[in-house]
């Protein structure tokens, strides 16, 4: 029978659907991913989307069924402009939109690409604003309303995005939004910790305030300084929130940002919140992302590591030949299927024990006794110290034809 908790795709906690932990959750009926591979994950150090690879990524994007891709700022670069503009030109289904600073030149150049709608940033922290940019408090407040004026007036969607805003005084945070809101103009309010520093405890509180004062709907874009990025995301969903910003392999400034892959999958198996992508081509849309990047990620990454379902300890091989593909699910929490992943796989190496020498001798057609098995298991374990590694299909034929004297 499917539960929740377990299907044919996952096998999650049962704890996690209790009413004593959902019954305070206020997911939104309808969330929508807002893309930021293409602007924020570029401010990765060292990462640089040519245009070409911009409208590859935003290709892929699309046919995984993201719901908005925020292309660029166009006023970076002519690279980045044209690649706006082709984004736009192609209507590949997703809502394009970009990122302009709070001017009004930045808003009408990216207006005229052809966007769907705007970021527009800001800093909001009181000492960020007199420290770091050394202006006025009332240029900051002066410069939002202005600037999301001329983009409403452009007939775009206008997202107000305050820079610093967990690190500064709540009400001070809030009074400036509420200016923009009634002397500017604001769709919707982006709840911004651009230093990941505010705490899982702390988001709900955030966006209740939000709630309280602003009447607009809310957009969470969460950076990953204390590894916070993805479990700070569903806090704010499951809070209200309507849009997720997130880019592919959490790519962004320093630590980056809340990771998609991570954030999808948490939903759907954990919380039972689907966002209506096609989960089966998150590997393959962060293959693309990874090499147009050149980023690496971990081999044994969350949803999308290259060996993430390799097995190498003895007991947990014993495992998976044990329950074979029927239960599987004993074994790992989601299918490699769910994720567009590669089916698992048994390695050999120091940790290996006895079950991964049958499977291996299984492969390349030989049999043994447990005495035997034994032997060659010795032998894998001191290969695997010396080379302080795996061993490859020639080493262990070499390994097993020598013990078994075949």
């Amino acid at each position: 029978m499917q539960t929740p908790w377990r299907t044919d795709h996952w096998f999650v906690s049962p704890w996690n659907y209790l009413d004593e932990v959902t019954r305070s959750f206020q997911f939104p009926p309808s969330i929508q991913i807002h893309d930021l591979t293409l602007r924020d994950g570029e401010q990765t150090s060292g990462v640089c989307f040519r245009k070409a690879d911009k409208v590859r990524i935003a290709a892929k994007l699309a046919e995984l069924g993201v719901h908005r891709i925020e292309a660029g700022t166009p006023a970076v670069s002519p690279d980045d402009e044209a690649a706006v503009r082709e984004i736009c030109k192609l209507r590949l289904g997703p809502k394009v939109f970009a990122l302009a600073r709070c001017l009004v030149e930045d808003v009408r150049r990216a207006v005229d690409c052809g966007v769907d709608g705007l970021i527009v940033e800001i800093p909001c922290s009181e000492h960020l604003i007199e420290t770091a940019y050394r202006w006025p408090l009332q240029r900051a407040i002066d410069m939002s309303i202005a600037a999301t004026r001329a983009a409403k007036e452009d007939g775009v969607y206008v997202v107000f995005f305050p820079i610093d805003s967990t690190r500064t005084d709540i009400n001070w945070y809030l009074s400036l939004i509420e200016h923009v809101a009634d002397e500017g103009a604001m769709d919707a309010l982006a709840l911004v910790d651009t230093t990941g520093s505010l705490s899982p405890h702390a988001v709900p509180l955030m966006v209740r305030a939000a709630k309280e004062r602003i009447k607009k709907p809310l957009e969470c874009h969460f950076h990953a300084d204390f590894g916070f990025g993805a479990i700070n995301t569903i806090n704010a969903l499951a809070a209200g929130v309507e849009v997720a910003h997130l880019t592919f392999a959490g790519l962004g400034e320093r630590a980056g940002n809340a990771p998609l892959e991570e954030t999808v999958v948490a939903l759907r198996t954990l919380y039972g919140v689907d966002l209506g992508i096609r989960y089966d081509l998150l590997k393959e849309t962060h293959q693309l992302v990874r090499e147009l990047s050149g980023i690496e990620v971990p081999r044994n990454k969350a949803v999308v590591g290259d060996e993430l379902y390799d097995v190498e300890s003895g007991i947990v091989s014993d495992w998976y030949r044990n329950c074979g593909p029927e239960n599987v699910l004993e074994v790992f929490p989601y299918h490699w299927d769910l994720v567009g992943q590669r089916p698992p796989r048994v390695v050999l190496g120091k940790k290996s024990g006895a079950a991964s020498v049958r499977v291996w001798l299984e492969e390349i057609g030989l049999s043994a006794t447990d005495e035997e098995v034994r032997a060659i298991l010795a032998r894998v374990k001191e290969r695997a110290i010396a080379k302080k590694g795996l061993l490859d299909r020639d080493e262990f034929r070499l390994i097993a034809e020598a013990t078994l004297g075949t």
